[in-house]
């Protein structure tokens, strides 16, 4: 009995080590930071078995093997589709001598990763209200006549949010084709409700994204998430930015961080069919669906008109090019020569997104980073001010906005060169989630954002560095601490 017993323990102890050990293998031939690898070995010696768990749930880009089958499966056909969109409408893509020099190594930098251009020919409205934003898209699904698409995080019944959703559930009645794709954890409380029967039986196709479930936590991870917020009309209208189907008044009024502040901005013009190739890719993702937007209707728009706008869009996510947005941010960085300006909830930097943004501001550049005072997650709140120190030092002008949570991502680079969307300067949305930014090389559109940006310090308490560096100390544990972590984030 006790050699039994003795036998078992060994087991047991040789069985332990080899699972450490092979996670541990696992962690290292994943090429990844060595922040991120250390914080996880840490965490999986530290506390071995919730570790290997952890690890197992969430440290891995897993999008489950039929959605990665499906994401493989569609870029032959999608990359044809593009080919041939550049082929029949050469006048739509923008030469390199029609970019600007601070935007002209970004947009080489997309083009070449992504296999399609930047698109001019577009006009551009920015919108800064929730109720403005929510009313001019009731009256396009109202004027619809095609198509309809719709991909959000969070979708939250209330407020003008109910208006919307009874123009979406007339459409179908029109002949319209309305599809929805909604994030299952970002949208719980609108699945819970009657909303989505209610969608379906009106002939809107419903698809819950991602979907959230205790039996399928070892299938893929559960903390990948569609993040993508956009809209496409008739293949020639399309909404993007930083703002959910909610409405603030009614979103989140419990939080303690008061409304939240977004950008949205409505285009009319081409870049709506590049939009839609991302829109098709989700949907045969989801779904496994095949269907790729139609080319742009020539009939409906003019491609010569001094005040249109050149957009390149970049989409993120698996089975996307790997990375291409961070790229994109560094690039933008390091060609700032006068003011760099970034506004983001989330504040959570790459160690090469940071020493650029401080390089930049040592190279006199006149940098500023616009936050929220009150941040919805404690978490990355914490994890933020740690990197306030070293930034601070640089020289780099760190705002805290007070009035409300300022949800609005966006960078503006000299003026000129605008990116905005739905991506958070944290590693989830650079490295995780689904995400959408545009890129615009123009003054008029930055002349536009730079207004929002001022108005957003105008209304925001600026951090002094000799004030910051008298914080308590025991601020700076908690600080570091999550900063430690920051990587897993």
């Amino acid at each position: 009995m006790t050699t039994l017993y003795i036998v078992i323990n060994w087991l047991f102890l040789f069985g332990y080590w080899l699972l450490i050990a092979g996670v541990t293998l696992r962690v290292m031939m994943k090429r990844r930071a060595v922040p991120s690898a250390m914080a996880w070995l840490l965490v999986i010696y530290i506390l071995p078995l919730v570790g290997i768990i952890t690890y197992l749930l969430f440290g891995e880009l897993n999008l489950g093997k039929r959605r990665a089958e499906r994401s493989k499966a569609l870029w032959p056909s999608t990359a044809r589709w593009i080919e041939d969109f550049k082929e029949g409408c050469q006048n739509l893509f923008a030469s390199a001598s029609e970019n600007s020099e601070v935007a002209r190594s970004l947009f080489q930098l997309c083009e070449h990763r992504q296999g399609m251009g930047a698109l001019k020919g577009n006009q551009m409205r920015l919108l800064t209200s929730a109720d403005d934003a929510m009313r001019a898209l009731i009256r396009d699904i109202s004027l619809a006549k095609n198509n309809i698409e719709m991909v959000f995080y969070i979708w939250q019944p209330g407020g003008l949010v109910d208006q919307v959703a009874e123009a979406l559930m007339a459409a179908p009645r029109r002949g319209v084709r309305c599809r929805l794709i909604l994030d299952s954890a970002g949208s719980v409380d609108f699945f819970r409700s009657p909303s989505p029967a209610k969608l379906r039986a009106a002939g809107v196709n419903v698809v819950e994204a991602l979907h959230v479930s205790i039996l399928r936590v070892f299938l893929r991870r559960m903390d990948l998430r569609q993040h993508r917020k956009m809209i496409l009309i008739d293949n020639y209208i399309a909404y993007t930015g930083s703002m959910n189907m909610v409405d603030p008044r009614f979103f989140k009024q419990n939080a303690g961080v008061g409304q939240w502040i977004d950008i949205v901005v409505r285009i009319e013009g081409p870049v709506a069919t590049a939009m839609g190739i991302v829109f098709s890719c989700d949907w045969e993702i989801e779904t496994g669906e095949h269907t790729l937007p139609p080319p742009p209707n020539f009939n409906v728009m003019s491609f010569k008109t001094a005040s249109y706008h050149t957009i390149q869009v970049i989409a993120s996510g698996p089975g996307f090019p790997e990375g291409v947005i961070h790229q994109a941010l560094l690039t933008s960085i390091y060609a700032a020569r006068e003011q760099l300006v970034i506004t983001t909830p989330y504040l959570v930097p790459s160690d090469d997104l940071l020493h650029a943004i401080c390089t930049a501001a040592q190279r006199s550049v006149e940098v500023h980073i616009i936050v929220p005072l009150h941040n919805n997650s404690m978490l990355v709140g914490w994890a933020s001010r740690a990197f306030f120190a070293e930034l601070l030092e640089a020289g780099v002008m760190i705002h805290q906005f007070e009035d409300g949570l300022l949800h609005t991502k966006s960078v503006l680079v000299d003026g000129q060169l605008s990116l905005v969307g739905t991506v958070n300067l944290d590693i989830r949305s650079l490295w995780l989630n689904f995400e959408i930014t545009l890129v615009i090389d123009d003054d008029d559109f930055g002349n536009a954002l730079s207004r929002v940006q001022e108005d957003y310090i105008s209304r925001s308490r600026l951090i002094e560095a000799r004030v910051w560096s008298k914080r308590p100390y025991w601020q700076r544990i908690i600080e570091r601490l999550f900063y430690f972590f920051s990587p897993l984030l």
